[in-house]
Formats: C-alpha cells, structure tokens, sequence
C-alpha cells in the first residue's frame, strides 16, 4: 500500500494548484490538482507534506492542518492513503514544477477544474468545513464508485 500527502494552499481567495502536464505515463495527466507526493521510507507525514511542497512550489508552509485521510481503493491501481492538508501560511518565492503548471485558481472555481470524480467528495467536505475526515474512495474501471463513499466524521 502507498501512502501520500496532498496539500490545498490557500491565500488571498485563491488556491494553488497544479496541473499535471510534464510527467511522462502520469496517471494524474491532464488533471488539477493540490500539491503532494508519496511517503518516504523513514519519513513522516508531515515531513513528506513540507518536502514535496518545497520541491514542487519552492514554498516552505508555516501554517498548516491535517483535515483528513482518504484511502482510495481500486480494481486497477495499488491501494493509497492520502494524507489531506490544508495551509494558509508559507515562505519564499514559487518556483517552475517539473510535474506540469503551478497556478493560483480562484476558490470559487477550484471545483469546476478538471480533477478526479473522487477529488470532488475530499472538496467538497473541506468547502463546507469539516475538521476532520476518513472517506474511503472506490474505483472501478478508473471512475470512482459514487454509491455510498465509505465516511467516518470526527
């Protein structure tokens, strides 16, 4: 099983995210999505949260919140828990990602960026506020089941 952090920076109304154009066989190819990356051997969360937005940002965030774990289960690509970040705090200048386009959205259209069908529930439930989540994710034949996603509120 893989684990990954994926983080929404937030500032002025706007978030920041990237849209997956530059890496070759990316399974997130041509999607809009926050910034994150897999786990280390040896690392922690937090550690793999802070490194991968430094590399893919050159941000160094200074306020941050764990909102949730997303585990996502498929019929066609190895298990994943996701470790879900918001922040609102950060230093330094943004730099080129060599995994595609870094851009500021605007937080009123975040939603309508293409993304996965699955990213859509984790939005919504940061939208309206939750603090913290568990949501578990099925895909099948590469869409996500939409019947019940699995939710565990706390």
């Amino acid at each position: 099983m893989r684990t990954t952090t994926l983080c929404y920076i937030h500032a002025g109304g706007r978030t920041l995210l990237l849209h997956r154009t530059k890496k070759r066989a990316d399974p997130n190819a041509g999607k809009w999505i926050g910034i994150g990356g897999g786990v280390e051997p040896g690392e922690t969360v937090e550690e793999c949260l802070l490194r991968e937005v430094r590399e893919e940002t050159g941000l160094t965030l200074t306020e941050y919140v764990a909102r949730g774990l997303v585990h996502f289960r498929s019929d066609s690509a190895p298990d994943e828990d996701m470790y879900l970040f918001t922040a609102t705090g950060f230093t330094g200048e943004m730099t080129v990602c060599d995994e595609g386009e870094l851009r500021w959205i605007p937080d009123e259209d975040v939603p309508d960026m293409p993304t996965w069908e699955g990213d859509r529930v984790f939005l919504g439930m940061l939208e309206e506020g939750e603090k913290w989540f568990e949501v578990t994710l099925r895909y099948e034949g590469g869409k996500a089941g939409r019947s019940n996603p699995e939710l565990t509120l706390r």
